[in-house]
């Protein structure tokens, strides 16, 4: 088992942005006015600092912050 569970928010970052990638490279629909690749990137990168900061409140709870 995993010593350290609260670092699997760490994968969600790398998941949006390169696994799903494959599956959101269309430019229609639009959202916003923008692209769908262009909103799912802005979208990645607004949810990593959630992802990290979860990771470290979890590691915190355990007493390793």
């Amino acid at each position: 088992m995993l010593k350290r569970p609260a670092l699997l928010w760490l994968l969600a970052p790398y998941a949006l942005f390169l696994g799903a990638l494959p599956l959101v490279d269309q430019v229609r629909p639009t959202i916003l006015g923008f692209p769908f690749l262009f909103s799912w990137i802005l979208l990645s990168t607004l949810l990593t600092p959630v992802a990290v900061f979860l990771a470290w409140r979890g590691d915190r709870k355990r007493g390793r912050a």
